[in-house]
């Protein structure tokens, strides 16, 4: 999402570091260029103006001139104060006794049922018993949508059909849940729009018979200036308590994320990667601070790593690697594994270093490479896979008409194994460099 924006900050950084001193005057005219990418990016001008006002008042005084190296100082700044204008990471306010009730409000299309399958997944992966209450009554296919992810994930829904008014619904949700020991009721309320006074009125009669411990802001990253204006509006007439951006992993230009937090004072809580159901992740500031400034998001994707990797299988995997037994059928495995862990692209920007590649490889390329690879690989025969060296010019055309891929392909896949596993020879065997070639 934050692509552009990310690339433009960097460049100014890297026209400040060229220089041992900084000037008031460089100071200014870098930050002139970072207005000017805040702007473009849709972020709200008064947020902008606040946000330079603060890092100036910094970056021209002592904190800087007696730094050994300034540019580097601007850099820490800007990060320092990206982080506060993003705000404190807030988690979902579950204190109460349960069953605890946490609305979805927002747009027409702005992905709420698709969010509340994924907020509902994420609580019962902490430990909580959610119940999923399909109260958009104006969109038929919302209620069947929202039934069909239930299944799918199998969380239990609450639905009545469209004749039942939502409020009613919901009441009756509660009572279920009160029976039942859920512990979190989750309400997937219909889209509206923020000058719509009727539906507006029918949001805050579910506020007042629900009296929920959470009411939850679902806004698409993509609507630019106008998410500020409706987040607000959703503040002012319902009370919101906090945000969730859907379609981050689009190419919005993220001004939306950074706006609605500063003008509203409302947090965001969770991001939307993709959509997957498992593409929900919680908001941290500082994370996300350095990933647009181009430092990489470690822990996001060990955390990433975590929840998506076999513990048991990484180990035995290690082991090959120590003892260079690794072949193909194992570099299948890690490929699988890889891949669930989200689009490569993504993963890229979280490594320190790597935000640039990721955005030199378009995303479709590298994900029909991955395609294409495993293609190659599921088309050669078990002893193939173990004994790589065997495979000849008539192997290698037969793998290629099984895989859909060309004869090159084969060859290059090959190619780039071998290399691989001279590589890990090279670490089991501690000699000299063999770190830094893998790492190339």
């Amino acid at each position: 999402m934050f692509d552009t924006l990310s690339t433009k900050l960097q460049g100014v950084f890297q026209r400040l570091a060229g220089r041992g001193k900084l000037s008031e005057q460089d100071v200014d005219a870098a930050l002139r260029e970072v207005r000017l990418a805040l702007l473009e990016a849709d972020v709200n001008y008064a947020v902008v103006k606040d946000f330079l006002g603060r890092v100036r008042e910094r970056a021209v005084g002592a904190e800087v001139t007696r730094s050994l190296t300034p540019a580097q100082q601007v850099i820490k700044i800007v990060h320092q104060e990206l982080i506060q204008t993003l705000g404190q990471p807030a988690k979902l306010d579950l204190s109460g006794p349960p069953p605890n009730v946490v609305m979805l409000v927002g747009l027409q299309g702005s992905g709420k049922t698709t969010t509340a399958a994924k907020l509902a997944l994420m609580l019962r992966q902490s430990g909580q018993r959610p119940l999923l209450v399909a109260a958009d009554t104006y969109r038929p296919a919302a209620v069947t949508q929202l039934e069909v992810l239930g299944e799918r994930l199998d969380i239990p829904v609450h639905s009545e059909g469209t004749t039942v008014a939502p409020p009613d619904i919901c009441a009756h949700a509660l009572e279920r849940a009160r029976k039942s020991a859920y512990t979190v009721l989750l309400l997937d309320t219909a889209g509206r729009l923020h000058v719509d006074e009727e539906m507006m009125t029918e949001l805050q009669v579910i506020k007042t018979r629900m009296k929920p411990s959470e009411i939850l802001l679902v806004a698409d990253a993509m609507t630019g200036q106008d998410a500020v204006r409706v987040a607000s509006e959703f503040k002012q007439q319902v009370g919101i308590s906090g945000l969730i951006l859907t379609k981050v992993d689009g190419d919005a230009r993220g001004g939306a994320a950074i706006s609605m937090r500063a003008v509203t004072s409302v947090p965001i809580k969770f991001l939307a990667v993709g959509e997957k159901a498992d593409a929900l992740e919680p908001f941290y500031p500082d994370r996300l601070a350095s990933r647009i400034l181009g430092m990489g998001d470690v822990l996001t994707l060990i955390e990433r790593a975590e929840a998506t990797l076999d513990r048991d299988q990484a180990l035995a995997m290690e082991k090959k690697l120590r003892t260079a037994t690794f072949d193909l059928d194992d570099f299948l495995k890690q490929l699988r594994e890889v891949r669930k862990m989200g689009p490569i692209g993504q993963l890229l920007e979280m490594i320190p270093g790597l935000s640039q590649v990721s955005r030199e490889v378009p995303e479709e390329v590298s994900e029909k490479q991955l395609v294409k690879v495993e293609a190659i690989i599921n088309s050669m025969t078990s002893q193939e896979r173990h004994y790589p060296d065997i495979i000849n010019g008539s192997r290698k055309r037969r793998i290629a008409r099984g895989s859909g891929t060309s004869v090159q392909d084969v060859n290059q896949l090959l190619s780039q194994f071998r290399q691989m596993q001279k590589m890990m020879k090279g670490l089991a065997s501690g000699k000299r460099g063999g770190l830094m070639n893998l790492f190339r």
